[in-house]
């Protein structure tokens, strides 16, 4: 593996979903529940809500669970009260990164986020210190062996994607979150499946980092994942195989 591509960030992702599956269901719920409360409770008129429950679904999130979440968006059952945050921060070796939250207490989120970062040779900064080094895109990882290049990208490119490139064993397609739906279904009615689909921050350019600053951004990594407030994790970190294994 060459570094820390979008789509090692998935197997990664994926690799832990068993051992954290109720924390993982919890925060998937809890972003289905923000996306229906600020844009009403119909997946086919609310397209951050849509993204949303497709992201529970792809993870096997229980259907209960998702409809749940959606009532009490609606305010058919009593929630919580989130507010969406991006925090933004250095980690180790100057990795530039940016996490979504949710959370009913910005205070104490931005103090655990603050000492996870330390501990783990980062720190925690201003809004916008990172954040213009990211551009938000549809992003689509899809197994090279799957499909012929020459195929997918004929598919994608005609469907108004902006770039299709080879990332060892994917392909990540990037698309104007503008089109992601149409780049999504000409993926479907082609029925070219896809290992991941959802909207990203793709950072512009990235930080190849020694074996120690590797190790320690994949505990940061961890350690963001376990944040019960923590909703995604966006880094232009390249962390070597060696730090991997």
């Amino acid at each position: 593996m060459a570094g820390h591509s979008h789509s090692a960030n998935i197997a990664h992702r994926k690799g832990t979903v068993d051992a954290k599956r109720g924390k993982l269901f919890s925060k998937l719920c809890r972003a289905i529940f923000v996306a229906a409360r600020n844009g009403g409770g119909d997946p086919d008129m609310n397209l951050k809500l849509r993204y949303a429950i497709d992201k529970a679904r792809s993870y096997s999130c229980p259907k209960d669970n998702i409809e749940r979440s959606i009532k009490k968006g609606i305010g058919e059952l009593d929630a919580e009260n989130y507010e969406e945050i991006t925090y933004e921060g250095y980690g180790p070796g100057g990795v530039a990164i940016m996490c979504e939250a949710l959370t009913d207490n910005r205070n104490r989120t931005a103090g655990e986020l603050r000492k996870l970062f330390e501990v783990c040779g980062g720190n925690l900064g201003a809004t916008g210190c990172v954040s213009y080094l990211f551009t938000y895109k549809g992003l689509f990882v899809i197994e090279a062996k799957t499909v012929a290049e020459d195929r997918l990208m004929e598919v994608v490119l005609e469907a108004g994607a902006d770039d299709l490139q080879r990332v060892d064993d994917y392909f990540e397609v990037t698309c104007d979150p503008k089109v992601f739906d149409t780049v999504r279904k000409a993926l479907e009615d082609h029925k070219i499946a896809t290992e991941s689909a959802e909207t990203s921050y793709i950072p512009s350019n990235s930080i190849d980092l020694d074996v120690e600053n590797g190790k320690r951004m994949l505990k940061l990594r961890d350690s963001l994942d376990e944040s019960d407030d923590i909703q995604n994790v966006y880094a232009n970190d390249n962390i070597p195989e060696a730090a991997m294994a």
